[in-house]
């Protein structure tokens, strides 16, 4: 049983710190903000639960599924690992996925069995991967967009099979009107290493993120309103400081017009079977396949059920912000909000949709403490200055 202090009602009291959204960013920032300064803090959401994109919870049947699609934690920092670790245990998972090409399940990133498979070859060796691979490849002297980076590391046919395609249904944009930056976070390997990610951390939490999440929000100092809009209750609620981790835009009312996001549209089915797919995710680049991609919870979880729940996933360019498009007249734009931002005082805008930025879990947990260490050196900097000045004196004194 949870024992986040929730209200209801718009309180009454002050509070030092007024925190908008209960995702990674601001749950992290909360708990330090209590537990290491003893500041009071709210957190508000406008969803009905915690933990933002992260939140997972029983479906009917029993299946412990992620509401907002799978969700894989993964880090090489050994500090946000270890800050995590206060609220939670780890259950160890390495996450493989498989894409759909050419009516067969093959390795993405694309590796040696990935080629091997495909075309009937007999790579034994990075060497030969290598080799083949760069037989393929076909340079590009100026690397500016995302077709360009898969184009100039291993050649159009399998750009065609695997990214275009992909990225189409994920983006509504061709990979050559898109940043680099998007398909530069996918590697091709010349080995047969299978898994998605390479980190040294590979773990997800044992018994879900938002168990994790009211561990870490179950504090005296910090308290909990959900199905609340900022919009509505800014007016009403006394607080010294705002962290605002919506969109910066929504923020400013949208004075430059919005900033572009690709959403996501779930469709989550219970099945009757114990196992639906060979791995927790599998991709479809093909674009007469309407979804992208179909992931099954019990291989990321290691639920034992009798039955499997999967979530098909649309992308969609209406709902929810999930993904900033990244393009160079969205950064533009974006720059004049951060503008604004830097000009209001008693706000700071964090995580994914306050910087309009792109994040892992890990990294948006790294901003978080980042900030907290920013606010706590400050602190200990603004107490320490009447001291300082006080000694000066007793010095100019003698």
């Amino acid at each position: 049983m949870s024992g986040l202090s929730y209200l209801n009602d718009t309180p009454r009291r002050g509070f030092d710190y007024l925190i908008v959204g209960a995702g990674f960013a601001g749950s992290v920032l909360a708990e330090r903000l209590a537990a290491g300064l003893g500041k009071r803090v709210l957190v508000i959401d406008r969803r009905p639960h915690i933990a933002g994109n992260a939140y997972d919870h029983h479906d009917e049947a029993g299946v412990l599924v992620h509401r907002y699609g799978p969700h894989i934690f993964h880090t090489n920092s050994q500090r946000i690992v270890d800050y995590l670790s206060r609220f939670t245990q780890w259950r160890p998972y390495e996450h493989r996925v498989l894409a759909v090409v050419d009516e067969q399940q093959v390795p993405i990133p694309i590796n040696r069995t990935t080629l091997n498979a495909l075309y009937g070859l007999d790579l034994q060796s990075d060497e030969e991967a290598e080799r083949y691979l760069a037989s393929r490849a076909e340079p590009v002297d100026d690397i500016r967009t995302s077709e360009d980076v898969v184009v100039n590391q291993i050649g159009r046919e399998l750009y065609e099979k695997f990214f275009r395609g992909y990225t189409r249904k994920q983006w509504g944009l061709d990979p050559s009107q898109l940043d680099k930056s998007v398909t530069s976070r996918i590697p091709t390997r010349t080995n047969t290493d299978d898994r998605y990610f390479t980190d040294s951390f590979q773990q997800i939490p044992l018994h879900g993120y938002t168990r994790m999440f009211e561990r870490m929000l179950d504090h005296p100092n910090i308290k909990v309103m959900l199905n609340t809009d900022y919009r509505e209750i800014r007016h009403d609620i006394q607080h010294d400081q705002l962290i605002y981790c919506g969109p910066i835009d929504e923020y400013f009312d949208f004075c430059y017009g919005k900033l572009p996001y690709r959403s996501l549209r779930f469709e989550h089915r219970s099945l009757d079977q114990e196992r639906f797919q060979a791995v927790g995710t599998v991709n479809y680049p093909d674009e007469g396949v309407p979804y992208t991609r179909i992931s099954e919870y019990k291989h990321i979880t290691g639920q034992a059920h009798p039955k499997t729940s999967i979530t098909y996933e649309y992308p969609s360019a209406e709902g929810d912000p999930y993904y900033p498009i990244p393009r160079p007249e969205n950064a533009a734009l974006y720059k004049r909000y951060q503008q604004l931002a830097d000009a209001t005082p008693g706000v700071t805008f964090l995580g994914r949709l306050g910087t309009y930025k792109y994040y892992n879990m890990d990294q948006v947990v790294g901003q978080a403490l980042a900030l907290y260490q920013r606010i706590e050196q400050a602190q200990r900097e603004s107490q320490e200055a009447p001291a300082e000045a006080e000694e000066r004196l007793t010095h100019l004194a003698r």
